[in-house]
């Protein structure tokens, strides 16, 4: 049986996800810390390119005022949620140390676009689809956060509406990352991105707003020009030396179904057993106030402890046994005995 005990570092990998609109910099700020981070682990970047977006980034580019050596980085152009699940599932640990998904909101899109099922007259997925729709999905999120790799999550920027309690309107509420709802919750680090230009005349200042922190050193910061040395080296040294997996929600959904199982097998057990135990005592009762004596024992709290069925069992046992009693009462004084009569409250 699990325990409480004091917490301990469950991490060895740093997991990051960064989002923003179009032009904010997420690409490049994910080259840039990916790079630091795989200095840091003496191993490569695997990078999943959904927008075949890093090719400029592979090349020397003398022009490019930031960086304008080449990134050094593998990379696998794909928008599929299965082949980017076998990728993975085969990646080689030992060499790749990083992984850089660009972006999430494309494997999010594959996962409901392999919907062939039916629809609603609406035109919308059934609500009971979307199980078999997020599964692919969950297991990219499962090997994310369990996996010994730094990962590096970007995701296209969307708007977060919500109806107007008042009016009905719809109301804009800020930005999310648009991916699947729960996406936002999984990293242990969230980075807002957008292009901050405050002087005409100078070029746009990418700006990282931290939007989540676990570990408290960023929280609420805007950070300009994001790099490694900025957003993911004062992280690092929180983490442990082993990273625990996390178990998926279709794990936890059979363990917890085992015990389940196993609890209802042993309560309809104790049930049966406490139901004998009565019925075998109401059967040894001498007389009538002794059975009484006996009833009063099953309490609300013991009743609780018995199934419909058992409960119905003992209740027929007292009765029976106390028309037995009364009966041989009655025979024993020629007849003026008083048979039958109520159940007690007690064995009701």
């Amino acid at each position: 049986m699990a325990g409480f005990e004091k917490p301990k570092p469950l991490k060895a990998a740093l997991k990051m996800a960064l989002f923003g609109a179009a032009g904010s910099g997420k690409t490049f700020t994910a080259l840039l810390v990916s790079e630091g981070l795989a200095q840091h682990t003496g191993k490569r970047v695997a990078y999943i390119d959904t927008e075949f977006g890093t090719a400029f980034y592979g090349q020397t580019v003398p022009q490019r005022k930031v960086h304008p050596e080449r990134f050094d980085f593998d990379v696998l152009h794909t928008k599929s949620i299965t082949e980017v699940l076998s990728a993975l599932k085969q990646l080689d640990q030992d060499r790749h140390g990083v992984l850089v998904i660009d972006s999430i909101s494309h494997l999010w899109d594959s996962c409901k676009n392999a919907y062939t099922g039916r629809m609603t007259r609406a035109g919308s997925v059934p609500l009971p689809a979307w199980s078999v729709i997020k599964r692919p999905y969950k297991e990219l999120m499962n090997w994310i956060l369990s996996s010994p790799v730094h990962v590096l999550i970007c995701g296209r920027q969307g708007n977060d509406f919500a109806e107007d309690q008042d009016s009905g309107e719809l109301k804009n509420l800020g930005y999310k990352m648009r991916a699947e709802g729960e996406t936002a919750y999984e990293p242990d680090l969230l980075l807002r991105l957008e292009a901050h230009k405050a002087d005409r005349k100078k070029p746009a200042v990418v700006m990282a707003n931290v939007e989540k922190d676990r570990t408290g050193i960023l929280a609420g910061q805007s950070i300009p020009w994001p790099t490694f040395d900025n957003v993911a080296l004062p992280l690092l040294g929180l983490l442990g030396t082993t990273q625990t997996p996390v178990p998926s929600d279709d794990e936890v959904g059979q363990q917890d179904a085992e015990a389940l199982a196993r609890q209802e097998t042993e309560r309809v057990a104790r049930s049966a057993e406490l139901a004998a135990q009565y019925t075998a005592c109401f059967g040894l009762a001498t007389g009538v106030a002794e059975l009484e004596r006996m009833a009063k024992e099953l309490t609300p709290q013991v009743k609780g402890g018995l199934s419909g069925k058992d409960l119905a069992r003992v209740r027929n046992a007292y009765a029976a046994r106390l028309g037995q009693l009364k009966a041989e009462d009655a025979a024993s004084h020629g007849g003026n005995g008083r048979a039958g009569g109520p159940v007690p409250n007690g064995a009701a």
